[in-house]
Order: C-alpha cells, then sequence, then structure tokens
C-alpha cells in the first residue's frame, strides 16, 4: 500500500520580513522560519508550504494580500517563472544594501576574523544589458507556466529555446526576451528557434540524450564583436548538413556576428571545454578593451560577464596590491590574464596560474599583442602547479592576487600561500561565504585592512568582494 502524501500547511496573511539567500525573502510564522521566492520585505501574503523541515520551510505565494511601498515593477516578461534575476522586484539601492550587507554577515559569521570598516559597495553603472555572455538550451520539453496548464493551452511543438527552471532538469523556458544582453542577441535566439521549427530540425532530449539542436552560447564586445557558438549532437545522417545550414541561415542574416562557432558535443551534459570548436565563420575569437588594452576572449576563455564593471572589479584589486614597480606577483586563476596583464606594468614580474590550457594561451597571447614581456603563464590544476618546488623555480612572490571560483581555494593552495609568506594577499571572491572560511584559514599570518564588495549583477543575489590582506608583524 502507498504512503499518503502529507497535506503541507498554508499559512494566511503572512508579511514577509527581511531579503534572504539566493535571492529569497524571509519570513517567521509561529517558531518557523519561512523562505519565499519572488517577493519584497513589507509585501502581506498567503503562502502555499513546499517543502517543511524542523526548523524552516520553504514556500510559494498563492495570493498577494497587498504590496509593499518597497516594491518596484519588474522590468522582464519571464519575472516570476524563470529565476535568473529574482530581485527585480526591490529597487536597486536597496538591492545594494542586501549585498553590502550579505559580504558583511557571511565575513563576521563565517569568517569570525577581526575586520575593518567595509568600504561602501559599489554598483554598476548599467542594470539592463550589462551582460557580455548568455547561455541557452535547447529541449524538446518546454516548461509549462500553471495558468497555460489550467487553460489548457496547446502547441503545435514542444520545443524550447531558454533557460532551465530550478528543479526541473529536463524542462526549460522559453525565452523571448531577455534584458540582461543587447537586444541583438534576443533577435538572434529568436530567429535560431523559428528556423529550426520550419525545418523540423529536433531539439536535445535531456532525459533520452538525443536530439540534434542543444545550446546556444551567444557573446559579445565592448569593440562592438559578436560571437555564437552552437551545440549540436550529431547522430544521425544528414544531421551534420542540416546544422551547416542554419548556420549559414544565421550568417546571412546577422553580418554582426564575426565569430560563428560549432561543437559537436555527444556527451551527458553541455560542458565542451574537452570538445574541438569549428570556426564556421569569422575568427575563432573576439577582443575586448580595457585601459587601452586588448584581451583576446575564445569560446573556452573565462571573462568577466559585466565588462564594464570587471574594470572596476580590477582597478580595486590593483589598488589593493599596492604595487610600486618592484614586485613580484603571483596571479593564482588568472583566466584569460586579465588581472595579470592589468596590473604587470606597474609590477616587476607577474605570473599566472590556471586550469584551462585554452585560457592560458589566450593569456599569452593578450601579453604579447599589449606589448607586455614581464608575464609568464603556466596551466594546470593549482593545487598541483602551486608547491614549494614551483615558488623555489620561479621566485618567493612579494604580493599575491587569487580568483578563485565560487568553492574558494583548495587546502593545499592555502597551505602553499602560507609558506610562500608574501607580504601582501588580494583576494577577489565571488562567494563571499568560501572567502570568509579561507580568510579564517588564513588569519593566524594575515590581518584584513580592507573590504570593498562590487555589484557585477543587478537584479541577482550574486556579489563580488576584494579583500586586502597584509602580513602580520612577526
Amino acid at each position: 500500500m502507498s504512503r499518503k502524501k502529507k497535506q503541507l500547511p498554508i499559512f494566511e496573511h503572512v508579511t514577509i520580513a527581511d531579503c534572504a539567500a539566493e535571492g529569497k525573502c524571509v519570513a517567521r510564522v509561529d517558531d518557523m522560519v519561512v523562505f519565499v521566492p519572488f517577493v519584497v520585505p513589507g509585501d502581506v501574503v498567503d503562502l502555499q508550504v513546499r517543502k517543511k523541515r524542523h526548523s524552516y520551510c520553504e514556500a510559494e505565494v498563492i495570493r498577494f494580500i497587498s504590496y509593499s511601498e518597497r516594491r518596484t515593477t519588474p522590468m522582464c516578461p519571464h519575472f516570476g517563472i524563470c529565476g535568473g534575476c529574482k530581485w527585480q522586484i526591490l529597487p536597486y539601492e536597496a538591492q545594494l544594501d542586501m549585498k553590502h550587507r550579505q559580504v558583511f554577515d557571511q565575513l563576521t559569521r563565517i569568517g569570525k576574523v577581526q575586520l575593518p570598516e567595509f568600504r561602501r559597495i559599489i554598483g554598476s553603472k548599467k542594470t539592463q544589458a550589462y551582460r557580455n555572455k548568455m547561455e541557452y538550451q535547447c529541449c524538446d520539453k518546454r516548461w509549462l507556466t500553471r495558468e497555460q496548464i489550467e487553460s489548457g493551452a496547446t502547441f503545435d511543438n514542444m520545443n524550447a529555446i531558454g533557460l532551465h527552471i530550478t528543479g526541473a532538469f529536463d524542462k526549460v523556458l522559453p525565452i523571448e526576451k531577455c534584458m540582461l544582453m543587447d537586444d541583438l542577441h534576443n533577435d538572434i535566439r529568436n530567429f535560431i528557434f523559428q528556423y529550426a521549427c520550419e525545418h523540423g530540425m529536433t531539439f536535445f532530449d535531456l532525459r533520452q540524450q538525443h536530439g540534434l539542436l542543444r545550446d546556444i552560447m551567444i557573446r559579445n564586445s565592448n569593440t562592438g564583436e559578436w560571437m555564437v557558438l552552437v551545440q549540436f549532437h550529431f547522430e544521425a545522417d544528414g544531421d551534420k548538413e542540416q546544422a551547416l545550414r542554419l548556420l549559414q541561415e544565421v550568417a546571412d542574416r546577422f553580418p554582426q556576428i564575426t565569430s560563428l562557432l560549432y561543437v559537436d558535443n555527444p556527451k551527458c551534459n553541455d560542458t565542451f571545454g574537452d570538445l574541438q570548436v569549428f570556426t564556421f565563420k569569422g575568427k575563432d575569437h573576439i577582443f575586448e578593451e580595457m585601459e587601452q588594452l586588448r584581451f583576446k576572449v575564445g569560446p573556452k576563455s573565462f571573462y568577466q560577464t559585466n565588462t564594464d564593471q570587471a574594470h572596476t572589479l580590477y582597478s580595486v584589486a590593483r589598488e589593493f596590491a599596492g604595487l610600486t614597480g618592484s614586485e613580484l606577483v603571483y596571479d593564482l586563476y588568472t583566466g584569460t590574464g586579465t588581472i595579470a596583464n592589468f596590473v604587470a606594468r606597474s609590477a616587476r614580474k607577474v605570473i599566472g596560474i590556471e586550469y584551462v590550457p585554452e585560457a592560458i594561451e589566450d593569456a599569452k597571447v593578450n601579453s604579447e599583442i599589449n606589448g607586455i614581456s614581464n608575464t609568464a603563464f603556466y596551466a594546470g590544476d593549482m593545487k598541483d602547479i602551486l608547491n614549494d618546488e614551483f615558488i623555489a623555480t620561479n621566485g618567493r612572490p612579494d604580493v599575491i592576487i587569487t580568483d578563485p571560483p565560487r568553492a574558494g581555494m583548495h587546502p593545499d593552495v592555502i597551505s602553499t600561500i602560507l609558506r610562500a609568506h608574501p607580504r601582501r594577499i588580494v583576494y577577489v571572491s565571488c562567494n563571499p561565504a568560501t572567502q570568509a572560511r579561507d580568510l579564517q584559514a588564513l588569519d593566524a599570518d594575515y590581518q584584513v585592512t580592507a573590504v570593498q564588495p562590487v555589484d557585477m549583477f543587478p537584479h541577482t543575489p550574486h556579489v563580488e568582494n576584494v579583500v586586502r590582506l597584509d602580513a602580520r608583524e612577526e
């Protein structure tokens, strides 16, 4: 006999109290903490609990009783379904206040280290069309909204190009207009969808792992260049020919595209770092510019997705490094060498380390095309490359700049840094929680002397943070 599903409660007339992590807000019902998406502090709502734990639960709004005075109108037609920009209904200044507080809370609560007074978070000048890169999934199972299901709406096909719904890996919300990039990217994406449907192209089935059209990446740059990469899954006779016809139509329709690329991806996921990228039209890269420096960005390269704020972020890192021209600098997780080349003219030498070999090749090219001769770059896993032998060979750094992924630094990397004992560390982080953990591991030998949050992603809960650490006096 199957177990009867437990009925989850409804909470009525609940006042939303504050913002919380992951773009949600929080309320309290009796002794229960309730996390709710797509609301702002001051909203009064009825809630349906969806997940319940011992001391907290997750719920969704089933009725608004009254709206908060702090609420603003969302810019996006997909708001409330697409989970990418949950804070659109919060005025931007309020978003900045929350992010500033988020950094402070995480560094104090998790790091538990002595901190100086924080600098005020630096907001993004652009709050729309600020991204230089978007990725869209192609899927044969479109997500249907509750209204569509209740109305009995039917569709000629269930194909979609868009973004994954949280908690539904095999379904994709069709996106018609995303406000995060220049509008040309909407035209490109929508044209590919229309052409593919009209010409009977199959869309990828994430469960069964078949279908021709799989993924689209669109990038643009402040030099006016556009890159489009389409992932296909060639499995049947004629698939490649059909894919190339699509690419030719895209090339003819959008002459703005300077780099049109494709990948044949037979894997179970959409990552293509280990796959060959083919150039259909133009170059295999685009360029970004920053302070008269040009940076080559390939399809596998990491580059900060908010170009304007990247300059702000790197300027803070350079300031915190306090370079005089005599220092040996290690730039850990260097990517395409953006920070390394950005600070090289203020240092004696900069050594960059990065996991992705293609990114390191771009970093070397970036030094060459900018006439920078005092850099060196190495590819490999950071915990394996950065060791005592590497430091003995290349010299003990005076300054280390580190910009790790969200997981933060591996304990072996931190141990090596402590043994190398640079006089200063500049820690750039996209995840203040793991940054706080690492600061605690460095605290015995280093004191935090400056903290500067930077908002790279308006309308989302994500925030970058730059911390300066100086060696404690022995």
